[in-house]
């Protein structure tokens, strides 16, 4: 029994670290909506005011299974500079993990129609296990009672995004501060670090007559020692007003969306994900649903 109380700890924390290793950020297929999520630089680049949420129900028929929602605005700041925050959580069992940021960028013009942004945000991030949650074989066990045991921690991350009206490249770098999760007040066994992760993700805008555009576009997501993770996407727009769009993530799952912009104000956004592993005889799929309300007078080569 004394031996379980040392292993348990490293098991609960290991299995939301774990998580983690795969995403900083909540996953969302529709990232191209969601780019600011994963790239503060984004903030201000487009020259609108905007709200975006986001909820991914992850494969729905099997118990527990991850609950995304995500809160996001973003608007330029005078002529250079832009401005962003958000919160989310993930739900993931007797697991939560919680966290908000605040962006600043500043936007570089480099010629006529390319500019570069940088950006930083500052936030919290908030891990949460709920023991009344979980059932131990020992009921008397008084390792894991019925109390709510969490952690909190500052977080930083990093961005620069670099932007034409027809194509448009990012790279990011979040879970700058590398803490330590600690979920018991003394003698804590687990040495679980927030590693250091990487994103990079771009794309192209191609014109096909007066009003179609087809976007091939890509999102990398790397931690070590994980392998990393592509999503290649190719998704076809009808006057920036309607679009499709399909997506193949690596080792994962195939992505099918579509979404429809409002007079240039309502966004909504579906996407299901079909899963290519062996979870695929277990679960139905992955849907998700942005909504997003945007402000101000757009460019005739802006979207998203």
């Amino acid at each position: 029994m004394a031996a379980m109380r040392r292993i348990l700890p490293l098991l609960i924390a290991g299995s939301c670290i774990q998580a983690l290793h795969a995403q900083q950020l909540p996953q969302f297929s529709q990232y191209n909506s969601f780019d600011y999520l994963y790239d503060p630089a984004v903030a201000g680049s487009r020259p609108w005011f905007e709200v975006r949420s986001g909820h991914r129900n992850q494969w729905t028929g099997i118990k527990d299974a991850p609950r995304t929602f995500v809160l996001s605005t973003t608007t330029p700041l005078g002529r250079n500079m832009g401005i962003g925050g958000y919160i989310f959580t993930d739900n993931v069992g007797p697991s939560r993990r919680t966290g908000m940021q605040l962006t600043y960028a500043y936007h570089l013009r480099i010629t006529d129609d390319i500019k570069l942004g940088m950006g930083l945000s500052f936030g919290m991030l908030q891990f949460l296990i709920d023991g009344s949650k979980i059932q131990m074989h020992d009921p008397d066990d008084p390792l894991m009672d019925d109390q709510l045991r969490g952690a909190l921690m500052p977080d930083a991350t990093f961005g620069v995004y670099l932007y034409h009206p027809k194509w448009w490249f990012g790279a990011a770098a979040p879970q700058l501060m590398r803490n330590r999760v600690r979920f018991f007040d003394v003698h804590d066994p687990t040495n679980s670090v927030l590693a250091p992760h990487y994103y990079a993700m771009g794309g192209y805008r191609l014109a096909i007559g007066d009003d179609f555009k087809i976007e091939p576009s890509f999102l990398v997501k790397y931690v070590d020692p994980v392998p990393p993770k592509v999503d290649l996407t190719a998704t076809l727009r009808y006057r920036d007003m309607v679009w499709l769009g399909a997506t193949y993530r690596t080792e994962d799952a195939l992505s099918f969306m579509v979404g429809y912009w409002l007079k240039k104000t309502f966004q909504f956004g579906y996407s299901y994900d079909l899963t290519t592993t062996a979870l695929r005889n277990y679960t139905s799929g992955t849907h998700e649903v942005m909504l997003g309300i945007t402000f101000g007078k757009a460019p005739r080569e802006e979207q998203k």
